[in-house]
């Protein structure tokens, strides 16, 4: 699928040629704050409505979040003229598998809960204790993980993960465990070849430029195209320590390859 990608290094000469483009970048700022403040209060909104579903069965909640997800995607679309290029959805074999999606941003938080029929997310323990969303988590099945729990966190890991993937699920995990900036050094976690070794289902990478447009810790939402590519599968059955660099490689090599397709960095998308 073919798109026009609006790219960083293009808005980074735009904003350098007054007055025309000075304007734009009001525009651009203005639109943020409108969608900023959208975003926030559909969720309180969504977060207020999904109250009844603690007490219905687990797809009531998956769905009533996939709905949320799905209004967010068109929020930012007519608000801030962000688009995105699914490619590769047809690689993702039906039934249980783990997904190793990179991240840069909290765009694929929400967005990927459209791309899966049953997700269910690894996140930090600490998630669970926070009101309503803790609840809904629990409630939705998601996998709670300790950072820094050592052997027996990533064993409690995988027993939740084997049991979620008994039921047909897809384990969504972002293996470098925090957002990293477009271009920045990876710093994979080990825990997802431990998953990899003891849940023996195929592993499904996930390639992204998310944070060209939605960058961490910014308020600024930039219009373009966010790409999404879903990458072949990887069988089971590798030694863990090439699944592991395997894995890196083929990641970071295509989000490298959709970054410099976008035109490369800018100095906004930086830490």
């Amino acid at each position: 699928m073919s798109c026009r990608r609006t790219t960083p290094e293009a808005r980074s000469r735009a904003a350098a040629a007054p007055p025309a483009d000075a304007g734009r970048a009001a525009v651009i700022v203005l639109r943020s704050l409108v969608f900023n403040a959208l975003f926030y209060l559909v969720l309180a909104a969504y977060l207020v409505v999904a109250i009844p579903t603690l007490l219905m069965p687990r797809r009531c909640i998956l769905a009533l979040a996939r709905q949320w997800a799905r209004v967010d995607l068109a929020m930012l679309r007519i608000i801030c003229g962000i688009t995105v290029d699914w490619r590769g959805r047809d690689r993702i074999p039906p039934g249980a598998i783990l997904v190793a999606v990179k991240h840069q941003s909290t765009w694929e938080t929400f967005a990927l809960l459209t791309l899966f029929p049953d997700p269910t997310f690894i996140l930090k323990r600490e998630l669970l204790w926070l009101p309503f969303y803790g609840w809904y988590a629990r409630h939705a099945g998601m996998i709670p993980v300790e950072r820094g729990g050592g052997k027996p966190a990533l064993m409690a890991m995988a027993a939740l993960a084997r049991a979620a993937l008994a039921a047909g699920r897809q384990i969504v995990v972002f293996p470098e465990g925090t957002r990293r900036p477009p271009g920045a050094e990876p710093r994979y976690k080990y825990g997802i070849a431990h998953l990899y070794a003891e849940c023996g289902v195929p592993c499904v990478p996930i390639a992204l430029d998310s944070g060209l447009f939605w960058a961490r810790r910014r308020f600024m939402r930039y219009p373009g195209t966010i790409a999404v590519e879903v990458l072949d599968p990887i069988a089971p059955g590798l030694a863990v320590d090439d699944f592991f660099a395997r894995l890196q490689r083929e990641i970071e090599t295509a989000t490298a390859r959709l970054i410099k397709e976008a035109g490369g960095l800018a100095d906004r998308t930086a830490s």
